[in-house]
């Protein structure tokens, strides 16, 4: 049975795609369009999960949301092992704090941002600590890439899927010019093939 991608423009879910053409794995995509005027995920993905978001994924009937666990999914059963460190070993120990950063704390202070942005000068009290938690983070990042251009030993592991769209989001907020490894992460995943494929198939993306 082949994987369903329930994919939403300009979102998250375009690092699952990748994450599918990196693992060679037989894939369809559901398209999913934003509403123009709010920007949100349209009412049709309620009827495949009561949250309603995206990205999701069907496969032998399982449907799972989640980047961090469909990540987690396509790694233990479609063969992504070459993409996980070993259980057992600190570097696993770094994998598994790296993929939960992106979602657990990297993303809180990139949608705050986003959020606000929409209040004006209403929001003008929250501006500081977002921003101060903007660099601090992805400072973090730039800290936190290794020698190999990799977060995780020296070559690319689900936890770099991950990451790839915090980091996205940094260059597209023109905070990665001062931070040189975060802005060679961005780079160098956009050039791989997969990552190519996967904006072929998934279509226009304004963080490519």
């Amino acid at each position: 049975m082949t994987i369903t991608v329930h994919h939403l423009n300009n979102s998250r879910s375009q690092r699952i795609l990748w994450l599918l053409e990196e693992l060679n794995v037989p894939y369809e995509i559901q398209h999913h369009q934003r509403d123009a005027v709010t920007n949100l995920a349209p009412e049709a993905l309620l009827k495949i999960h009561p949250l309603g978001k995206s990205p999701m994924i069907e496969d032998a009937g399982n449907v799972v949301f989640e980047s961090g666990a469909i990540v987690e999914y396509l790694c233990e059963r479609h063969n992504g092992a070459h993409l996980v460190p070993p259980r057992g070993t600190d570097q696993h120990i770094r994998y598994l704090e790296w993929l939960h950063f992106a979602e657990g704390s990297a993303m809180t202070p990139i949608l705050l941002n986003l959020y606000t942005a929409r209040l004006g000068e209403a929001a003008a009290p929250l501006h500081p600590r977002i921003n101060e938690q903007l660099e601090s983070h992805f400072q973090f990042m730039e800290d936190g890439l290794n020698a190999s251009g990799w977060f995780v030993g020296d070559t690319i592991s689900g936890a770099d899927i991950m990451l790839s769209f915090p980091a996205e989001a940094a260059v597209k907020m023109s905070r990665a010019a001062n931070r040189p490894n975060l802005t060679k992460f961005v780079e160098t995943i956009h050039a791989r093939p997969a990552f190519q494929r996967a904006l072929e198939k998934g279509g226009p993306y304004a963080y490519a």
